[in-house]
């Protein structure tokens, strides 16, 4: 799902917060090109808590920036100047007009500076080099013990791209088509430097499984536009993948499952309970059992709660995505849009978003996920389902959606719902389940989640029977 305030009008990540649009402007050297032209690396020295950052500055002038604790890649910044005497750049749409302004010293080979946000000033000096991730130990590296491949089908008008992994052992073989949560998601489902997908490919892969990931709407190489898009849309999506699986001679038509996480996990169900979906088995990974309202309000709460707001910030929050829902529900996004512009103008002006901003925040695809309700589709099935939680999950909260999906599954034959104690939205090991500690842990997936659903789905389809 949505982090914290996806309906509210600020932006939540731990430290500093970066994201942008582009633009350039700069002088360039004796050879026409900028002296700083180049990748750069340095740390904004937060007290305690020093943010590594990445810039890369272009021959045209240009530069992105990346953040990796924030999962920001690539990032255009936006009124460059690389001037060897002034070096700048801003972080646009961003509350607290983020930007930095330096120098280069070119017998040092440095540029040293200060990044500014809200009026605070923090040291940002930068050396030569590319910024170096978090590790993430668990992340695949090829070579692969099996075959990749990349692929692409048709969906309605548009290409889906993704990428296809099989054993090199003799087909057919049983598949799982990956279904990735809300927000525009890669075929890795890369979120905070971690790749959840890819791992939960690999693991399948080396376990005798086919595993097709793919890039939502308007991302890598997939056509269309996720923020126009609604449940019955993206469903359909789905339905595109499991045809173009049954179409291979090397998959066993008969043994396609799905694996959805978080709203994957609401769209596996809404697919599969189609009358002749073909669907063999669904796997949903904190994949909610209430409404995209009540999700999105109990995660405000908790969110807001972990990161020690008071009780009358919460109130405050929660009175202003109950009107915000209500609107929604009612079908008027203009009247989304109004409401939340007017609510942005009563914030402190360093906490201000552009309206633009929030106009291209309120879409028919969020207006799909508030008004969500997984019930009839949960109910239906009746097929083998394994429905797991984090206890420490504050964005999917297993104490809201872990006993419904009991209750709506009750008549499936074969369902199975889990709670791991101590894992949060991601299934790491977690200590508050905050999302600002997604980036901090080294582990994507526990390994116990991984070898929990090995099992669970070895049991049932045996790979290569």
């Amino acid at each position: 799902m949505r982090t914290l305030r996806s309906l509210s009008l600020t932006l939540v990540v731990a430290g500093v917060l970066a994201a942008s649009a582009c633009s350039s402007s700069g002088s360039s050297s004796d050879s026409d090109k900028p002296t700083v032209s180049g990748d750069w690396h340095g740390n904004i020295e937060i007290p305690q808590h020093p943010i590594a950052v990445g810039v890369t500055f272009t021959d045209d002038g240009k530069a992105t920036i990346d953040i990796p604790a924030q999962g920001l890649t690539d990032t255009p910044l936006t009124e460059v100047k690389t001037d060897p005497a002034a070096v700048s750049w801003k972080l646009p749409d961003i509350p607290g007009d983020p930007a930095f302004a330096g120098r280069y010293d070119k017998t040092l080979d440095t540029i040293t500076g200060a990044f500014t946000q809200s009026g605070q000033s923090l040291t940002l000096n930068l050396t030569r080099g590319k910024v170096e991730g978090p590790p993430r130990p668990q992340e695949p590296k090829a070579p692969f013990p099996y075959k990749s491949e990349d692929i692409n089908y048709r969906s309605g008008d548009i290409t889906i791209a993704g990428t296809l992994t099989e054993p090199n052992t003799a087909g057919p073989h049983p598949a799982v088509l990956m279904i990735s949560g809300s927000g525009a998601q890669d075929r890795n489902e890369e979120l905070l430097g971690h790749k959840p997908f890819l791992l939960i490919a690999d693991t399948l892969t080396r376990a005798g499984y086919a595993v097709l990931r793919t890039d939502d709407r308007g991302v890598g190489g997939t056509g269309g536009k996720l923020e126009e898009s609604d449940y019955k849309t993206l469903a359909d999506d789905v339905g595109a993948g499991m045809r173009y699986l049954r179409g291979r001679s090397d998959i066993d038509g008969a043994r396609i499952g799905l694996m959805g996480h978080s709203e994957g996990g609401y769209l596996a169900p809404l697919y599969a309970s189609r009358p002749d979906s073909g669907v063999a088995f669904a796997i949903l990974m904190a994949g909610p059992a209430v409404t995209g309202a009540d999700v999105l309000l109990e995660q405000n709460r908790l969110i807001l709660a972990g990161q020690g707001s008071t009780p009358e910030q919460i109130a405050t929050q929660i009175d202003y995505l109950n009107a915000t829902i209500a609107l929604y529900r009612a079908g008027d996004l203009d009247a989304v849009k109004k409401y939340a512009r007017e609510y942005n103008a009563k914030q402190p002006e360093a906490e201000r978003i552009p309206d633009a901003a929030i106009d291209q925040s309120v879409t028919p695809y969020m207006a799909a996920l508030v008004d969500y309700d997984p019930a009839p589709a949960l109910s239906a099935l009746r097929i083998p389902v394994l429905a797991f939680y984090g206890s420490k999950d504050l964005q999917v909260p297993s104490a809201q959606s872990a006993g419904p999906a009991q209750t709506l599954l009750a008549q499936d034959p074969d369902a199975t719902v889990h709670v791991f104690d101590g894992l949060n939205h991601l299934m790491q090991p977690a200590d508050k389940g905050t999302p600002d500690e997604y980036t901090k842990i080294e582990t994507t997936i526990d390994p116990q989640v991984l070898t929990y659903v090995t099992a669970w789905l070895t049991q049932r389809f045996p790979a290569g029977s």
